[in-house]
């Protein structure tokens, strides 16, 4: 086998431990399934905060700012409780488990590792909104991934109370969960209690100050941003589902930094972070899909070539909106040494000239909306920054379509050559 090849299967390897390790699984489809609610929120934060003097005017006057500010405080504000049940419903279920039991007792492990507060009457207590947002999220996974495995490893040992013959299905599981919630208030518990007795005075704080805030805070650098864009891109010269593979494990690094853009929006302050994750992602980074090849998807339209041209006008348009299989299989890119070189430029280009504007002010930092796969380009711009954002990606596009150009041009060239001689060809053999 040759060096590349040694190399693609090494690689291969590597992501496919990645992309088919359960937990890192029910992480990221944990946070997958809460996305709605995400997305809910932040169009009615986005709703909310519209800075037109007249429309707040309107919204006071009428009433409805009381109601549009409802969104998003019952959504992205409580997100680690969304997200806690939905990470522990898909843990329990990648080991066979009862899932619904599974996301049940987890949401109660983090209430209770959650610390309480008194309100002004000094008897009252209730839950702060601090650690049930983004900023609990990290906890929210790791008690959802704990409390998950250990519901599942308690039931299939058989260590539950066991219910006579012609009892329903739902007593006998309800019985059964009894086990692992009991063993789960005691971990939660003594975790509590353990953590109450450091300067850290709970789990909470503990987590963010020496794992959350580190981690987003390394993940908002440039050159870390960097690194996983292009292994993004690497995965998919070797036909591996780069995105998917790499935002399996930036996902909750990723979601925690936008959204605490969102939430200084909805505030009103100055948003924290300049390379907000997701978002910057989705809004420069991947104009047309990963690779940044939105740019090469105007040249197919332009192609000299049939074949080149006719996959243009198939892929222009999914690739506006950001799918762009039809190019990388299509071209294709995937182990494509011709275009490795713009698979890997193209999309560091335009991060890094998008980093730019934004760090010397031409366009504001991304409000953390989160738009969706498949929003058109320049309406994802405008959704999360604005006219300037919107503008900036249409920068973007022609930096993409430059690095691509020369290398596409060639390979353009090669194929009229292949396709002339095919035709000569064809046009010998009908005239023996």
């Amino acid at each position: 086998m040759s060096k590349e090849g040694t190399m693609r299967v090494k690689v291969q390897k590597f992501a496919s431990a990645i992309q088919k390790n359960r937990y890192v699984n029910s992480v990221s489809n944990g946070l997958a399934s809460v996305l709605p609610i995400i997305l809910g929120g932040a169009i009615f934060t986005l709703i909310d905060t519209i800075n037109i003097p007249a429309y707040q005017t309107f919204l006071e006057n009428t009433g409805l700012k009381a109601l549009t500010s409802i969104p998003p405080a019952i959504t992205i504000d409580l997100l680690a409780i969304y997200a806690v049940f939905a990470i522990a419903y898909k843990t329990a279920s990648q080991f066979k488990g009862d899932s619904f039991s599974a996301g049940v007792v987890a949401l109660m492990s983090f209430l209770i590792v959650t610390p309480l507060g008194i309100l002004d009457d000094g008897e009252t207590m209730a839950l702060s909104y601090e650690w049930l947002g983004a900023t609990g999220l990290f906890v929210a996974i790791f008690v959802a991934v704990l409390v998950g495995r250990l519901s599942t490893l308690i039931l299939s040992k058989g260590y539950y109370i066991k219910m006579p013959k012609g009892v329903p299905p739902t007593i006998e599981k309800s019985f059964a969960a009894l086990t692992p919630a009991f063993a789960a208030i005691i971990l939660m518990l003594i975790v509590r209690g353990l953590f109450e007795l450091t300067p850290y005075g709970d789990v909470h704080e503990f987590i963010y100050t020496l794992v959350q805030a580190p981690l987003v805070n390394l993940s908002g650098n440039w050159w870390a941003y960097l690194i996983v864009v292009f292994a993004m891109s690497l995965l998919w010269f070797f036909g591996i589902h780069g995105t998917i593979v790499v935002m399996s494990v930036m996902m909750p690094i990723w979601v925690g930094l936008r959204l605490e853009n969102l939430a200084a929006y909805q505030a009103g302050t100055e948003l924290p972070h300049m390379i907000p994750g997701g978002s910057f992602f989705m809004v420069y980074t991947a104009l047309g899909g990963t690779g940044a090849t939105v740019g090469l998807a105007v040249l197919l339209l332009r192609a000299k070539s049939k074949r080149y041209k006719t996959l243009g006008k198939l892929a222009i348009v999914p690739g506006i909106t950001g799918i762009n299989e039809p190019i990388m299989f299509g071209v294709p890119l995937v182990l494509n040494m011709k275009l490795l070189l713009p698979l890997i430029l193209a999309p560091l280009a335009v991060s890094i000239v998008a980093m730019i504007a934004t760090f010397v002010g031409l366009v504001p930092p991304l409000r953390g909306i989160g738009v969706p796969l498949g929003t058109p380009i320049f309406i994802s711009g405008f959704l999360e920054g604005g006219w300037r954002v919107a503008i900036l990606q249409a920068v973007l596009l022609v930096v993409s379509l430059v690095v691509y150009y020369p290398f596409f041009k060639s390979l353009d060239k090669e194929a009229v050559r292949v396709e002339g001689e095919d035709e000569n060809n064809g046009g010998d053999k009908k005239a023996v």
